[in-house]
């Protein structure tokens, strides 16, 4: 198509020619940051341009392939991982940015989390008392609520059953969704257009409000003169392919990036090191590394229907992690499913009667860094896990086994190396409790990534202030999990969302 949702938004096919603009806010980045700041500030009279270099998928264009799908949604193909320690991360590159292609879990970060954050890092106002009437907003406008038991499914309702037979609590994830029928295909693309991912929901409320999109152009650089950004430059960048061609170039009185929290320090490394007098840009990146157990029951679980992510426990937030569901394609679990030729045949037979639970970690201690290669936009990414941290997922693996023999599971495929592939009972999972685990043993995901921009009320030790701007210019503001001081304790998306609602409420102040 062409210039789609009433020609508001341009296209590849839409650019014959260098483009120049002019706007009173430019945001570089569409996902859950850029979006909720393009629509607050557009709503409040500003004349915005939400700049993305992804393209706009619509259900069409939706592979239920998982790896084809990864291969046109995420950066690099899906493959981008980090060094030193191996973590596999994954960040899109699509209007909406990865609220198009994750789970839609929206949970407000505990009290005590935010109360760690103000005391370590000399924050004044970021209290949950101070974010919830954010979330409130956020919540409100995105309808999240939660995950119904009718669309939960039984690999998701056997979640609470291991729960409530442990007497651990546990809950429907609230999502940002309407409508949910429990197709599973999240991470593929809402095919029915449920999942209140930003390009359904944010971008056109901002559209509405007069805000102009313009997608597939890579921004190379903010411009600045003196202590002021300027705008921000770049080029027409093809999608999939990623060659680039136009000019493009932006002028405008603020800056808002919102580009991932490793895009984001690129972009101000490949600016002459911008917002770095602190020389905190780019350091401090943190994850969620993931672990997840396959539990295989008597019975069909059916696990194609349900919520992608439909249930978790916050039981043990104060161990350092968080449980929940997982589902994704079956090719994307056979990846991790042990054995070749039959015996890997044999294990594909038994998703239909599988579970998959995971759980993701708070590792604080385990950092590291984002760096601009020397060509091209995509970040050169070091993160070493800190010994402590697995042994935090070590307590987490040996939980998801006794809760699914608690279920019913008949074996457990605990995916941990050095450790049979099958455990059949809680006798031979007791293994996970001897077992001496080291980080290479570990099979694990981070796509929860934050705290490259980290904010900090000491200007020496941080990037940004708590209103989300540059504490090095006076009118550059951060926008993405890169702010979040540390971990938020659970699923960033709403806690990255009510900062932003902040941030956009303070620049219409300034404006």
């Amino acid at each position: 198509m062409s210039g789609g949702m009433n020609g508001a938004v341009r296209i590849f096919a839409d650019y014959t020619g260098d483009v120049h603009e002019r706007a009173d806010v430019v945001v570089v980045g569409s996902g859950p940051g850029g979006a909720v700041v393009a629509h607050g500030l557009a709503a409040a009279g500003h004349d915005v341009i939400l700049v993305e270099e992804g393209p706009p998928f619509t259900p069409d264009d939706f592979e239920l392939d998982g790896a084809r799908s990864m291969a046109r949604t995420l950066r690099e193909g899906g493959l981008r991982a980090t060094r030193g320690y191996m973590l596999s991360t994954m960040q899109a590159i699509a209007l909406g940015g990865g609220s198009l292609v994750n789970s839609a879990i929206c949970v407000r970060s505990p009290q005590e989390t935010l109360d760690g954050w103000c005391s370590d890092f000399a924050l004044e106002r970021t209290t949950r008392a101070d974010l919830d009437p954010h979330y409130d907003a956020v919540e409100k406008f995105l309808g999240i609520e939660p995950t119904p038991d009718d669309v939960q499914g039984d690999r998701n309702l056997l979640f609470r059953d291991g729960c409530n037979a442990l007497g651990y609590s546990s809950e429907p994830i609230a999502r940002n969704v309407r409508g949910c029928r429990g197709s599973g295909e999240c991470f593929t693309g809402c095919r029915a257009r449920a999942k209140q991912s930003m390009d359904i929901s944010y971008v056109p409320a901002a559209i509405a409000a007069g805000a102009r999109v313009l997608t597939s152009v890579q921004v190379q650089q903010v411009t600045t003169a003196g202590r002021r950004a300027t705008g921000v430059a770049g080029q027409v960048a093809r999608p999939f392919t990623g060659e680039l061609s136009h000019r493009v170039r932006i002028e405008a009185k603020v800056v808002v990036l919102a580009a991932g929290c490793m895009a984001t320090p690129v972009l101000l490394q490949r600016s002459g090191g911008l917002a770095n007098a602190s020389g905190q840009a780019g350091e401090n990146l943190q994850f969620h590394p993931g672990v997840a157990i396959m539990g295989v029951f008597p019975e069909r679980t059916h696990p194609e229907f349900g919520a992608t992510q439909g249930y978790q426990s916050l039981q043990f937030i104060p161990e350092g992690f968080k449980l929940e569901t997982l589902w994704a394609p079956p090719g994307v679990f056979a990846v991790r499913l042990p054995g070749i030729g039959t015996e890997l045949k044999q294990r594909l037979a038994e998703i239909p009667y599988c579970a998959v639970w995971d759980a993701i970690a708070s590792c604080n201690r385990s950092l590291g860094r984002v760096r601009a290669r020397r060509r091209g936009m995509d970040p050169a990414l070091h993160w070493r896990f800190d010994p402590q941290d697995v042994q935090i997922l070590k307590r987490a693996l040996q939980v998801l086994a006794e809760l699914l023999f608690a279920a019913g599971a008949r074996k457990i495929l605990p995916g941990v190396g050095r450790l049979p592939e099958e455990m059949h009972s809680l006798d031979e999972a007791e293994a996970l409790r001897r077992h001496d685990l080291r980080a290479d043993d570990l099979t694990c995901g981070g796509n929860h990534a934050f705290s490259s921009t980290r904010m900090h009320g000491d200007p020496h030790r941080g990037v940004v202030g708590e209103d989300g701007r540059c504490h090095d210019l006076d009118n550059l503001y951060v926008a993405d999990t890169g702010i979040l001081p540390r971990s938020p304790a659970v699923n960033p998306m709403l806690t990255c969302m009510a900062l932003a609602h902040r941030v956009a409420a303070g620049i219409a102040e300034r404006i």
